[in-house]
């Protein structure tokens, strides 16, 4: 995963018993010596055979590098590979610098563990990208995030092909590079907290040498709260100190005064210098227009300029940045608010409200980078985004109904429109896309799980054909995927154990059986910023230790149990014994559960939702003894109950109007069980 252009399996495995061998053609250099360091560190991991290059015996590697790609570290960059392995070693033969890291990923995905040692898979792959930005948003700015953390998910990208990684850094709730120019930017909007200039070029290097692109966003005009905190001065409204919750997300500045962009041209010329990527993202979005409206002096300005609203003057804020930018060699980068009025053709959009602001940035000629579907704090488990295509509005060729199935998640909130048609010449204009996290919710300790293993799914969508849509097979390979890169440094299972023994150190085995088959309430229920459960905003958010908190929407156990039920009902009666033995034990879990509560009271919010797991396996007991015991009275209502919790967060318009259930749990093995309980053939 990704899943590469063309794969011809060959039937012998080469026996891995250590030792890498790299036999060199054409360039060569000390990026790609570190990144065969790295390869064979990995193989040794994943095959438990030691496997330092150099050594005799072993896998010989023989790479061609074509050329060292004057593109390299640019949308141009070439990665385009071919990779032949079998009983005489490996072959990769790549168009550039670039295309060996993602050969030398391919290789390692191709390294199996059977009962007689570990081998290397024979296969002929001929592989390059469909999309040449294929990139993860991460937002340090709500919740900061270390080094050690992003080297981390820059780890794990090289991995899944996966090149950009555009940083967040700079929002209401702080700003996060030091600035010797405006130092009040660091010791007033990110204290204690931010990534120091030393720092920011160790990053893009680490970056760099795993063919990743660091691409930073500093929000302007909106989202700009940190930044007018330091220099309140530059406000279009005033701006208080400590921080105002209310004020947070409304904050602009001001761009009738001039020193503003005295102010920006200075700044982005101080973090262009830290930034050596050729796009510059100034976000732009979510402007609130009574934060200038409502200033007698801006509204004057508008009148004497003729901007007959926000958005025209937004548009000639946008194009004074962008000259700004222009003037640092920059190419500037922005949310799709910013095709509200005319702005220059050469300024790349980010879509993130639907696809329809992808045909009509396209339209207008803009480069484009797609987020929309894609954001990560949506908590959609993984095929909910893998079905979304960044070239949705075309429709990929795919009948309407399947197209509007992807965007069903989606439509209510997100202008998602898969009735809308771009011409083959927009479609070029689709750079790529990204998959997003923003972490108003999501701490360190959350944020492996938050990304993976479903940032690996997407990664899959921008890389392999658009033809590359099998569900079954996504969801078949992504527990392998996310298993491989656990093993390689994701920590993504390890941060929700110490959750977990923290708020249940008397017995997190019951909390881990329940939160095996359970995923977090979705399209941002969790948050509680809106709808009957709202939770109004304090300047120190209460922690995130919550049981849903440590919840992943994408539960394993439960999509293999349904998988089991789908067989069973198909025919396959010896899973009876297995389905039978997963039923009981999530039935007793609740009162084990209630036990450890007793004494850890971090878990009682979950136990409505252990009660429910309860319910629900009894439900599915019932059918398969071919008993009705209780059912009339508990079973249907724990079904209903069930289903009606899916519903009340299918969509952030539910979400504003649809109470929640208690402890923002979802039961996943609810589809089995109804399949279960329509079937009516209890004792089959």
């Amino acid at each position: 995963m990704p899943q590469p252009l063309t794969y011809q399996p060959q039937g012998d495995a080469l026996a891995l018993d250590g030792g890498v061998r790299v036999e060199w053609q054409g360039m060569r250099s000390a990026m790609l010596d570190r990144a065969v360091v790295r390869f064979a560190s990995r193989l040794a991991i994943l095959s438990g055979r030691d496997a330092a290059p150099g050594g005799q015996g072993g896998l010989i590697l023989r790479i061609d590098c074509a050329s060292p790609d004057p593109g390299l570290l640019s949308v141009h960059m070439r990665e385009h590979y071919r990779l032949r392995t079998g009983p005489e070693g490996a072959t990769l033969v790549a168009d550039g610098p670039a295309g060996v890291l993602r050969g030398l990923s391919t290789l390692l995905q191709l390294v199996e563990q059977p009962d007689t040692g570990p081998v290397l898979d024979g296969a002929i792959i001929d592989d390059g990208p469909r999309f040449a930005w294929r990139g993860l948003l991460v937002d340090v700015s709500r919740h900061f995030m270390s080094v050690t953390a992003l080297e981390r998910q820059l780890d794990m990208m090289e991995l899944t092909r996966l090149n950009v990684l555009h940083l967040h850094l700079s929002d209401g709730q702080g700003f996060r590079v030091e600035s010797r120019l405006f130092p009040r930017l660091q010791q007033v909007a990110g204290p204690g907290r931010y990534y120091t200039r030393q720092q920011v070029r160790a990053l893009v290097d680490y970056a760099s040498d795993r063919g990743i692109r660091i691409v930073p966003e500093f929000d302007a005009p909106g989202h700009s709260y940190a930044m007018l905190r330091a220099y309140p001065q530059y406000a279009a409204r005033p701006v208080t100190t400590p921080m105002d919750p209310k004020r947070v997300v409304r904050a602009a500045l001001d761009p009738s005064n001039p020193q503003v962009y005295v102010f920006l041209a200075q700044l982005y010329h101080e973090m262009a210098g830290l930034f050596p990527d050729a796009c510059f993202h100034v976000g732009g979005d979510e402007v609130r227009p009574d934060e200038w409206t409502t200033n007698p002096k801006i509204s004057a300005f508008m009148k004497q300029h003729g901007y007959a609203d926000a958005p025209a003057l937004q548009a000639a804020f946008t194009q004074r940045v962008q000259a700004i930018l222009a003037h640092e060699g920059k190419t500037m980068m922005g949310w799709d608010e910013l095709i509200q009025a005319p702005v220059p053709a050469s300024i790349v959009i980010e879509p993130w409200r639907g696809s329809r602001y992808t045909a009509q940035a396209t339209a207008a000629g803009h480069p484009v980078v797609v987020s929309a579907g894609y954001y990560l704090d949506l908590l959609l488990p993984a095929v909910e985004h893998y079905r979304v295509d960044p070239l949705d509005p075309q429709g990929n060729g795919l009948p309407p109904e399947q197209v509007a199935q992807a965007h069903a998640p989606f439509l209510e909130a997100f202008a998602l429109d898969p009735t809308a048609r771009m011409t083959p010449a927009q479609d070029r204009l689709v750079m790529g896309a990204e998959a997003a996290l923003w972490t108003e919710i999501v701490t360190e300790e959350m944020l492996d799980g938050r990304l993976w293993p479903r940032a690996a799914a997407l990664a899959e969508r921008f890389w392999s054909p658009a033809s590359v849509r099998d569900e079954n097979s996504l969801a078949a390979r992504l527990p392998m995927i996310q298993s491989e890169l656990e093993k390689l440094g994701n920590r993504a299972t390890a941060d929700r154990q110490h959750m977990m023994e923290r708020l249940a150190p008397h017995g997190k085995a019951p909390l881990a059986t329940l939160l095996s088959v359970t995923s977090p309430v979705r399209n941002y229920a969790l948050n509680h910023v809106f709808g009957p459960g709202r939770v109004t905003p304090t300047e120190n958010p209460p922690p995130l230790d919550r049981v849903a908190d440590i919840a992943t929407p994408d539960s394993f156990v439960a999509a293999a149990f349904v998988r089991d039920v789908r067989a069973y009902l198909a025919g396959r009666h010896d899973l009876a014994a297995g389905l039978r033995a997963r039923l009981e034990d999530w039935r007793d879990n609740d009162a084990r559960l209630r036990q450890v509560a007793q004494v850890d009271a971090g878990v009682n919010d979950a136990l409505p939702a252990s009660a429910l797991l309860a319910q629900l396996a009894q439900a599915g007991l019932d059918t398969l003894d071919g008993t009705r015991t209780a059912w009339p009275a508990g079973g249907p209502a724990a079904l209903a109950t069930a289903q009606n919790q899916f519903a009340a967060s299918r969509s952030i318009l539910a979400v504003r109007s649809t109470p929640q259930p208690a402890g923002d749990l979802l039961q996943d093995i609810t589809p089995g069980i109804v399949a279960l309980v329509q079937a009516g053939r209890g004792g089959r």
